[in-house]
């Protein structure tokens, strides 16, 4: 009987993301999220009431999940396709997914924005720290343990944040930045995205636009 080590071979199993992202996904520079629907539900939550409209939450967690393994120098557009919809639907939809990603990148903003102030509340801390332990290196070494603690403990939050913590910051506000800047069209059926080089300059051009607006409101 052959002896196979099954588990080496899962180990040496090879993914092929960015094919099928580029396959399934990006034309041209933009990345098209196709999302197939039977009715308005699908989208907009049940519990909703009119003029206070949220998210269906299974939509929203497929829609993230295909923006996060595309490219994030990508804008996104997505494609809802069905035959089930109002103008009056495809309006709110369009207005509703803009709103809560513009909420959802508003907590991510707010989320950074305190990691910040505690970074510079460790690093202050840590030159204290570090000058203290070098004034009181002529004291014996219980005294000086408080400062050491104190020392390894800020360095070793600065490095958690730099390297850890930042990092994964830095990726949620750039998805949720695409995300609150992405373009929603409507189909009734699916065709692959054949994007000119007129459609995407008109779609940089729109989210510059954005992005200036915003920063203006904020001024």
């Amino acid at each position: 009987m052959i002896t196979r080590n099954i588990v080496k071979l899962f180990e040496a199993r090879r993914g092929h993301l960015d094919n099928r992202v580029r396959r399934d996904y990006v034309r041209n520079g933009i990345a098209t999220i196709p999302c197939r629907i039977s009715d308005y539900s699908d989208v907009i939550s049940t519990y909703s009431v009119d003029g206070c409209e949220t998210l269906n939450t299974e939509f929203t967690d497929y829609l993230k999940s295909a923006a996060e393994v595309t490219p994030s120098e990508c804008p996104l557009v997505l494609n809802i396709i069905g035959d089930c919809l109002s103008q009056k639907e495809k309006q709110t939809i369009e207005d509703t997914i803009l709103d809560d990603f513009a909420y959802d990148l508003g907590m991510v903003e707010k989320e950074e924005k305190r990691h910040i102030q505690t970074f510079s509340f460790m690093f202050f801390g840590l030159l204290i720290a570090g000058i203290l332990l070098w004034l009181t290196k002529a004291l014996a070494d219980e005294p000086r343990e408080v400062f050491f603690i104190l020392f390894w403990f800020m360095g070793d939050t600065l490095c958690d944040y730099i390297f850890l913590t930042g990092h994964d910051l830095r990726r949620d506000r750039r998805l949720a930045g695409r995300l609150a800047s992405i373009k929603v069209i409507f189909s009734e059926r699916y065709e692959a995205p054949n994007y000119t080089e007129n459609d995407v300059n008109r779609l940089y051009s729109e989210i510059e636009k954005e992005v200036a607006e915003t920063i203006q409101e904020e001024e």
